[in-house]
């Protein structure tokens, strides 16, 4: 990947490598109490077909910032300064250098994007001796505008805005692995670590949690949500949309039983929109972290078109020939008819 930010004190360690023949080693993270390790499992191929043969709507979930190319541009002229290409080339050659600090700076930015979504504020949390409203299971209630809270009516606790924001780490994720197989672990670790460092000051600042080993607890029991509904959107995004609208109904909706079957197919479309948009974008975009998401209200009218498939029978195979569905619910042999 190429990336045409430099950095020059990434460009002095270069060079006095190359004078005193020392290896020289950048961190990848400078968080303290490291809770989350990157796992290979969580780096697999993911094919892009998948997402770009899936029917989007015209509207465009994804907005690349104004002013830089979503798609490459081959008869622009090379206006690349000197200081530039000689960056370009130093990353070339000592990847393993630049890497990290490259990866660093562009997903801090990518990860604020992903919270801004279903961002939240707790007012009396800065009020001295102030009670914070809970909700009926105990959480934190705060205060929340945008799509999300105001259409979908969601509640703004800290595990919505978590759930939401791991959704849209998920779509950062499924580009992520298209990087080369050197640059794409420290993609994913730099990604989970910006999450904890943004979780953790909001677990202290917002619902003043203030001890280091509960906070600790909490971050590693995102980190198994986290891993859970990963392999759960994998799943959706290879076995259908019905399986990714269960996966989004379990982890953002919490599994609520009077769902707004529209407003889900919304998410669900967005979510695909999303893949296809990202799919088409260059890897320097990302890099750069040129990448600010919209909502699923443009998904609308999407949802509101009759699906061909309502309208073909069900087989025998589907139905499941020779069982029949009792008043208990339970599927019992039939006799084959004369």
């Amino acid at each position: 990947m190429a990336v045409s930010a430099h950095c020059s004190t990434c460009l002095r360690l270069v060079r006095q490598q190359s004078r005193r023949s020392q290896k020289i080693y950048i961190p990848i993270s400078i968080h303290p109490q490291r809770i989350w390790k990157y796992s290979s499992s969580t780096v697999r191929p993911l094919a892009t077909q998948v997402v770009t043969n899936q029917p989007t709507s015209t509207a465009s979930p994804l907005k690349t910032k104004p002013g830089l190319p979503s798609q490459k541009v081959n008869h622009k002229p090379d206006t690349t300064s000197p200081v530039d290409k000689l960056a370009k080339t130093v990353r070339k050659h000592a990847t393993g250098l630049t890497e990290s600090y490259v990866a660093y700076g562009a997903l801090e930015r990518l990860v604020k994007e992903c919270a801004r979504q279903a961002d939240y504020t707790i007012p009396q949390a800065h009020e001295k001796g102030a009670e914070i409203p809970k909700t009926k299971d105990e959480e934190d209630l705060g205060v929340g505008t945008g799509w999300w809270y105001d259409q979908l009516g969601l509640t703004p606790t800290f595990n919505t805005w978590a759930q939401i924001t791991f959704l849209h780490m998920y779509l950062l994720t499924v580009r992520i692995r298209c990087f080369s197989a050197a640059d794409a672990p420290v993609w994913h670790q730099q990604l989970i670590d910006h999450f904890s460092y943004t979780a953790e000051e909001r677990m202290t600042t917002m619902h003043h949690i203030h001890a280091r080993m509960i906070r600790n607890k909490y971050l590693k029991d995102l980190f198994v949500q986290w891993r859970g509904l990963t392999a759960a959107y994998d799943e959706g995004l290879v076995q259908g949309d019905a399986v990714l609208a269960a996966a989004v109904w379990r982890n953002v909706f919490k599994g609520d039983e009077n769902v707004d079957i529209r407003k889900l197919g919304q998410v669900v479309s967005y979510v695909r929109g999303v893949l296809h948009q990202l799919d088409r974008l260059e890897d320097t975009d990302i890099v750069s972290a040129d990448v600010v998401f919209g909502d699923p209200g443009s998904e609308a009218a999407l949802v509101k078109v009759r699906s061909r498939m309502m309208d073909t029978p069900f087989t025998e195979e589907e139905l499941g020939e020779g069982e029949s569905i009792g008043p208990t619910g339970m599927k019992s042999k039939t006799a084959p008819s004369p």
